[in-house]
Formats: structure tokens, C-alpha cells, sequence
């Protein structure tokens, strides 16, 4: 819309003189931002020199609506009747509210000995050699205005405020800025005008063959032309990637399952390569991390998939399921590298933790020996799970990878002197898991029929093992939900486990308590073994009711054994209670710091990982741990404690991604085996194929779905080899490519502020 302010009655150019070297017609052109009220600025010029008697016209170039964008507007003077109804493309005056709006078109069609006032925080002598033909004038109008409290704490309008500059730029009278503010309800605005009218510093322009630069510019104002005229606007090529001065960016920012895997794999990486390019392809991002994936896609509790932000859509992505499609459908075997200077590494310990370091160690081209006290590799694996949930050829084929990068194996070769050990090798790197398992210390805990369940589940292993009778489990983890389980297969007549705390806080798999309740385990909650009875073989038990009480530091609501009893018949107990976290192998003088060996104040090229070193207790823990043992080892002998997991970033939240880009599909579960008796052969027969992949957000990952480039309004989105290119010189950073990506793999950045010259 056009405003037309008639010349004043009242007041006439005789009673105002004009300003010296002001020369009518005249054109003002303002620069600003949506909120900072430069028309309104533009609307108190035309005031101003309405005053003056003259004629005035103004007008507001808005672009984008809305707070933050580029806004122009226009006002002209003449003592006669104004009919050019262009915008002004050739200013006389050029004001800018906003400093980030200062690219070198901005001064398109000013010519030398215009004016030229800029709001900026900084002085006159920031700007030496810059603008040196204008007269060039600089006022912080915005701490003005904050100081005076004009707009908001987040939104502060400068317009009445640098026009006090203006005015004193044009050498006018306060008396004529009270008057024009007087006339549009502005008067409470009068002070922060008179403050910038004192503050406002001008360095006056070189001399030129052109004369004094007050003077107007030799052009002239631009012709008018007719209304069908005006197709094409001026000029034809405007770059406006500087007005704004934030820009869209790519960048991949963390997925919430990524930051979650305790073994630091690329989740979202290979699910994304399973998805688009096939198994080889998955597995070759998955094994530079994970050397056990037929293992840990069958037994990991997966905290990926708790993290999982489609959970809240319509399901987590079945992670650990993709996970062992991949190990079950690649045949790939990673080729070792060649290590400029090969280091002699020992590992102690073949569990997963061994494992994991010696198989990263292996994969850069470095030797290993592996001493494992039992007769296989595997350590819990082998000998803890079992074969209904990890079945023999499932480890086999993952252990046999590793020894084929060249990892030599020394099975029945326990460790007794970890000081000779350290001297026959460059580093060492101890993994023997936990210490011994825990006990109840219950009267009667000794009668027979009391068995830890490790031990029972060795046995199992080693060779068949045949129950009777009422089996009773002690604990909530995921050896208690093994020994329920294994108990019913080897021959029960029924399963009970007993457990202190509630179903939500059994430590185990859920998916685990959930097929031994199916496969007939009965669970007694919030109950704890006190006694045990029997005449040499336990025949019963005495347990408490538990109540919960206050949090402890895992969180969850500590135990408390009330008075409150009742007897259960057994015939045999299982004890899943856990186990201690300690290392009897350490020589006398020795210490363990942070994952480190210490003899004294002396630091030794000993590393701990695993259980043995962080009492995590799952086997994605002890694979994480120890490849970045095995990294610490190969960053610097004599460095610190083991890596630990880089946690800076933030990870993609669910309130980041576009949900309504998505299908709602609901994750596809895994095939079960039902036999007609329960035996030993896998029961969980993972997915029919790889399509869960598809269901993956990709959370702050770009996956060239094009969104960004549909929904930019200028199009200065292109795809480029890598993805996508943004015209930065004409980008105006409206963000909507930013707020319409589907996965949060964009984000609007602070561009550096350049001072141009002119």
C-alpha cells in the first residue's frame, strides 16, 4: 500500500527553510528487517518533511511477511505533486536498520555524495576506508532503544530512534521531530529520537570530480514508466543471499540410537546401507565396530531400539533383528591393514570383551594372543547362553572372523603373572569378566539342590543335564530368565522365579521374561528368600514379602524384607544373583585406575575392559569397552584411561521429526519356532527379510528424499554429487528447508558478520 501525505496548510517551506545542500526532488530508500519498523521509518521521513510543507509519498516493499526478513521501503520528496510510482532505485539518503543487511548490492544506485546512516554497534573508526564517498553517518540506535524500552526484550524497534539521527544528519530542528511525532501518536518515543540526535558520529565524504558529496547524484531520479512496463523489477539480477544473516546448513547430527549403542556402532549407517545397497554393504559399516554381530543380533537388549524415536510414532525399528539379518545373509570377511610399526598386544580373556579388542587390534594390522583359562573362545557366550538363544554355529561364525585376521588363540592357558606377561609383549589387555557369583547368605543355602546358575548353565553345555520336580530360580536378570527356561527343557515340572522388585524393573530382556511366561515360567514378585529347608536336599523355602521403598542409586525403589512370610516347596534352586566385580590376578603393588594399571605412582601398558573394569554386565557393553581399549592402546602406550563414549551432542529428539511425512507401519516381529516340546534348538528365527530397514527414520542423517529442494520458494536448492547445493547468493535463509526436513539433517547457522566495502 502507497500512504500520500498532502502538504501541510499550516506550515509551509518558507516557514521551515530546506536544509543546505538539500536538493528536491528527493528519494529515501530504508533497509531493514520485519519488527524493527523500518516503514513505519519510512512513513516518519515523509512526516518529517511534511512539516516542512512539502510533498511527500511513502511506501512499503514487505517480501517475505514475516519477523527477520528483508523489508524496503521508499519515500520520496518534492514541493509539486509526486506521480513516479517506482520503487527507489537510486536514493539520495539510504538508511539501514540492520548491519547484516550491508552486501555490496545494497548500494546499488547510490551514488557517490549520497547520504548513507547505518544502525551499528560499532564506531566510525571500524568502518576507516569504507564509504569514504558517502556521507556516512553511524548511531547504535538499537541500545538506544532498548535503553528506553521501545518494542520488546527479543524484539526492539529502532525506527523512531535513528530518525532522530536523520535529523541531525539533515541538520533540522528538534522542533520539526516533535511535530512529526506529535502527528502520529509518537511523542513517548521523542527522548530515544533526541538521545541518538547527540550520539550520532558522521565522517564527512572525499571531495570527488563530482563535487561536494552532499550534493544530489548527476542521474537524477529514474523515469517514469508505464504500469505495463514494470515486468521485470531493478536490477535484474539482485543477489539476495545478504539479507538475511543466518543460512541453512547439512550436517548429519546424532540419532538417538547411535548415542545409545554401548558398542559405538553406526546404527543408523547400516541400516541405512541395508536398506539402499544390500547386506555386504551393511556389514561393511557394521564390522568396523562390531565383530560379533551374529551374536549380539540375537542376545543384545538392544537400548538402540528403547531409544528409537519412531517408537513414539509407531514402533521402535527392530534394530537388533537387521542387525543379524546382516550377520546371517554377508559373507564378508574385513582384510586386515598394515601397521606402519606392528605392536606385540596379549589379551587376557576370550569373552566378548577379548574379543572386541583383539579383533580391533587385528583389523589395523597388529599381533595378538589371546590366553583364555577355558578350552574355547567365547568365554559367557560359550558358556553362559543358551543354544536356544545363541545357537554354537551363530558364535562360531563370528569367533572364526576374528582368527582369520591372524589373532592366535591360547585356549586352557590361564593367567597367573600379569607382570611377566607385561614384559613379553608391547601392551596388555585384561578381560576376564566378573569375579564369583554372588550367594544369598540364607540359612541352608549349602543343602544340595542349591546350584548358582552359571554353573548350571555350564553344565548344560557340557553335556545333558536332567531335572525333576519344582525348579525355583532366584533373581530378574537375564541368567535368571535362562535358568527358568533351560530348566523347563531339561526336564521341570514346573518354573518358578522369584524375584525382589517388580516386572518393569527385572534387569532382563523384556522380550525374554516375555517367551519364558509363554513357555509356562511363573513369576513371584516382590518376594525375597529368607530360608532354606530340607534333610540334606532342599525340599522348601521360606520367602518374604518385599516392599518397595526409597529409590536407590540405580533408581529404582530399594527392597525392604518385611515380617511377612510363606513357604514354598522346591526341589531345586537356582541362584541368578549376579556376580562381584574383581580382579585376583593383579600383582602385589598393583592398582587399577580408570582402566589402567598403576605399580605405585607408576603408570603401566595394562588395560582393563569389560565387566573386570566397568561392571556393566551386558555383552554390548563389554564389545564397546573393548574396542576402545584396544583404540587407548593404539593412541599412545602411556596414555590415559580407556576412551570413553563421546556424549557432546544432543541427539535428535521425536519433536524433531516431521511425522506427517511418514506411512504409519508398524515394526515386523520376529518369526518364533514352536515345536511341539521345548528343546534346545533356536526359538527365535529373526525376520523374514530386510524390509524393516525401510521403517528407519534416519534421524539427522540426509537420505536425498528432495524435500528440501521442493520446498525451497526460490529454488536455489540443486542436487549436487554429494547431495544438495544451496546458492548462497541468493538464498534469503527463510528456513523453510530447515523446518520442512523430514529428519532434522538441516539447521540454520549464524553467518560471519563482513563488514563490505563500498
Amino acid at each position: 500500500m502507497k500512504y500520500k501525505y498532502p502538504a501541510d496548510s499550516s506550515a509551509t517551506a518558507a516557514s521551515i527553510p530546506l536544509p543546505v545542500g538539500l536538493r528536491l526532488p528527493l528519494e529515501v530508500r530504508v533497509h531493514g528487517r520485519g519488527g524493527q519498523g523500518g516503514v513505519t521509518c519510512a512513513k516518519l521521513i515523509a512526516a518529517l518533511f511534511t512539516e516542512m510543507g512539502l510533498h511527500v509519498q511513502t511506501f512499503g516493499d514487505y517480501g517475505s511477511e514475516r519477523s527477520g526478513a528483508p523489508v524496503q521501503a521508499y519515500t520520496r520528496v518534492d514541493r509539486f505533486a509526486i506521480g513516479n510510482r517506482n520503487k527507489v532505485y537510486r536514493p539520495n539518503h539510504l538508511i539501514v536498520l540492520d548491519e547484516g543487511l550491508m552486501g555490496t548490492q545494497i548500494l546499488e544506485g547510490v551514488a557517490p555524495g549520497s547520504l548513507l546512516l547505518l544502525n551499528t554497534d560499532a564506531g566510525l573508526d571500524s568502518y576507516a576506508g569504507r564509504f569514504e564517498h558517502y556521507r556516512f553517518g553511524v548511531i547504535d540506535a538499537t541500545a538506544i532503544a532498548r535503553e528506553q524500552g521501545i518494542g520488546s526484550s527479543s524484539v526492539v524497534i529502532i525506527n523512531t530512534t535513528i530518525l532522530g539521527a536523520y535529523a541531525r544528519l539533515l541538520e533540522l530542528p528538534l522542533t520539526v521531530l516533535e511535530k512529526a511525532y506529535a502527528s502520529l501518536g509518537l511523542s513517548g518515543d521523542l527522548p530515544a529520537a533526541q538521545h541518538a540526535y547527540e550520539r550520532v558520529r558522521v565522517c564527512e565524504p572525499v571531495r570527488t570530480n563530482d563535487g561536494p558529496g552532499v550534493s544530489a547524484p548527476t542521474a537524477g531520479p529514474a523515469a517514469v514508466g508505464t504500469i505495463p512496463g514494470h515486468s521485470t523489477d531493478f536490477p535484474p539480477n539482485l543477489r539476495t543471499g545478504s539479507w538475511s544473516n543466518q543460512a541453512p546448513v547439512y550436517g548429519d547430527h546424532p540419532a538417538p540410537c547411535n548415542l545409545a549403542c554401548p558398542a559405538g556402532n553406526d546404527v543408523v549407517g547400516f541400516v541405512q546401507a541395508l536398506k539402499n545397497n544390500g547386506a555386504e554393504a551393511a556389514a561393511a559399516i557394521l564390522l568396523r565396530t562390531q565383530p560379533l554381530p551374529s551374536v549380539c543380533g540375537r542376545v543384545c537388549p538392544a537400548p538402540c531400539m528403547q531409544a528409537c524415536n519412531r517408537q513414539v510414532f509407531d514402533g521402535a525399528v527392530n534394530i537388533r533383528s537387521l542387525e543379524r539379518w546382516i550377520a546371517d545373509h554377508s559373507a564378508l570377511e574385513p582384510l586386515p591393514q598394515t601397521a606402519a610399526q606392528p605392536l606385540r598386544v596379549a589379551v587376557v580373556g576370550g569373552g566378548p570383551a577379548g574379543l572386541s579388542a583383539a579383533y580391533q587390534l587385528a583389523l589395523r594390522g597388529h599381533a595378538v594372543t589371546i590366553y583364555e583359562a577355558g578350552p574355547a573362545l567365547g568365554g559367557v557366550l560359550r558358556n553362559g547362553i543358551p543354544a536356544f538363544r545363541l545357537p554354537p554355529e551363530a558364535l562360531k561364525r563370528d569367533v572364526e572372523r576374528i582368527l582369520k585376521l591372524g589373532v592366535e588363540a591360547r585356549c586352557n592357558s590361564r593367567v597367573d603373572d600379569l607382570r611377566r606377561l607385561r614384559q613379553d609383549f608391547d601392551a596388555v589387555i585384561v578381560c576376564v569378566g566378573f569375579g564369583q557369583a554372588l550367594d544369598l547368605k540364607a540359612e541352608g543355602e549349602s543343602l544340595d539342590g542349591v546350584e548358582q546358575g552359571l554353573d548350571f548353565l555350564d553344565r548344560i553345555k557340557r553335556g545333558g543335564v536332567a531335572l525333576m520336580g519344582n525348579v525355583v530360580v532366584i533373581g530378574g536378570g537375564n541368567t535368571a530368565i535362562d535358568c527358568a527356561r533351560s530348566a523347563l527343557r531339561c526336564g521341570a515340572a514346573s518354573v518358578k522365579i522369584v524375584y525382589r522388585r517388580s516386572r518393569e524393573d527385572m534387569p532382563a530382556i523384556v522380550e525374554e521374561i516375555d517367551d519364558a511366561e509363554r513357555e509356562g515360567v511363573q513369576l513371584h514378585l516382590h518376594r525375597q528368600p529368607v530360608e532354606f529347608s530340607g534333610s540334606g536336599t532342599v525340599s522348601a523355602m521360606v520367602i518374604a514379602e518385599v516392599e518397595p521403598g526409597p529409590p536407590d542409586v540405580s533408581g529404582r525403589r530399594r527392597p525392604l524384607v518385611t515380617q511377612r512370610t510363606s513357604r514354598l516347596a522346591c526341589d531345586k534352586v537356582l541362584l541368578a544373583l549376579g556376580q562381584k566385580s574383581e580382579l585376583d590376578l593383579l600383582p602385589d603393588g598393583w592398582t587399577m585406575r580408570e582402566g589402567r594399571a598403576f605399580e605405585g605412582k607408576r603408570l603401566l601398558p595394562v588395560w582393563f575392559a569389560g565387566d573386570c573394569a566397568t561392571g556393566d554386565g551386558t555383552v554390548t557393553h563389554a564389545i564397546g569397552n573393548g574396542r576402545r581399549a584396544a583404540l587407548a592402546v593404539l593412541a599412545n602406550p602411556d596414555a590415559g584411561p580407556s576412551e570413553a563414549p563421546s556424549r557432546g551432542a544432543e541427539p535428535v529428539a521425536p519433536g524433531q521429526i516431521r511425522f506427517s511425512h511418514f506411512d504409519v507401519a508398524p515394526p515386523q516381529t520376529d518369526r518364533q519356532f514352536r515345536p511341539s516340546a521345548l528343546t534346545f534348538e533356536e526359538v527365535n528365527l529373526g525376520l523374514a527379510g530386510p524390509e524393516e530397514a525401510g521403517r528407519c527414520f534416519s534421524c539427522g542423517h540426509c537420505t536425498k528424499c528432495d524435500t528440501c529442494l521442493i520446498s525451497c520458494p526460490d529454488g536455489v536448492i540443486v542436487r549436487s554429487e554429494d547431495g544438495y547445493r544451496i546458492d548462497g547468493d541468493y538464498c534469503k535463509g527463510c528456513s523453510m528447508c530447515v523446518a520442512e526436513c523430514p529428519r532434522s539433517a538441516m539447521e540454520m547457522q549464524e553467518k560471519n558478520r563482513q563488514k563490505v566495502s563500498a
